[in-house]
């Protein structure tokens, strides 16, 4: 078995965090390779920039065989303290993602536990994410259960 290696992305990663935000964009949304995303680039980096330095997300890329296969990142918010959330610190997976000659290896769960793992390591117990059908398995395999009673609107 291969060894898969998480590596954490800093800000000095910036231009590889961008290339693969970019990657995981236009393929979670189906984008066409000619779409202009230039104002959406503009501002994932902006994100970035703020909030990697701030400690508002934290990225990851996987690792295999020293090729990188994978990322992932957690978003760090606070939101009011409730009774099922004391400290009021919540965490939200994102950007989780392997190529696709890489999937249905594992990586992804690896991916999923390292950045639950670092949401516990900040004190966070409330983490939510939003998945596609066929990432719905994964999630559930490491402990994610669906949510009822939730709604949103967009405008």
């Amino acid at each position: 078995m291969r060894q898969i290696e998480i590596v954490q992305a800093g800000i000095e990663s910036l231009e590889m965090l961008m290339e693969w935000r970019m990657e995981v964009l236009r393929h979670v949304f189906v984008l066409p390779e000619d779409a202009s995303i230039e104002e959406l680039e503009r501002a994932n980096l902006r994100y970035y920039r703020q909030q990697i330095p701030q400690g508002g997300h934290v990225a990851c890329f996987a690792r295999v065989d020293g090729e990188t296969v994978g990322c992932g990142g957690v978003c760090i918010y606070e939101e009011m303290p409730s009774p099922d959330n004391p400290n009021g610190r919540c965490a939200y997976l994102m950007n989780i993602y392997c190529r696709e000659p890489y999937r249905h290896q594992g990586i992804g769960r690896v991916i999923v536990r390292w950045l639950v793992g670092q949401a516990l390591d900040r004190g966070i117990k409330k983490i939510y994410l939003e998945t596609t059908d066929s990432g719905r398995s994964l999630y559930k395999s490491v402990g994610f259960q669906e949510m009822k009673d939730m709604m949103h609107i967009v405008y």
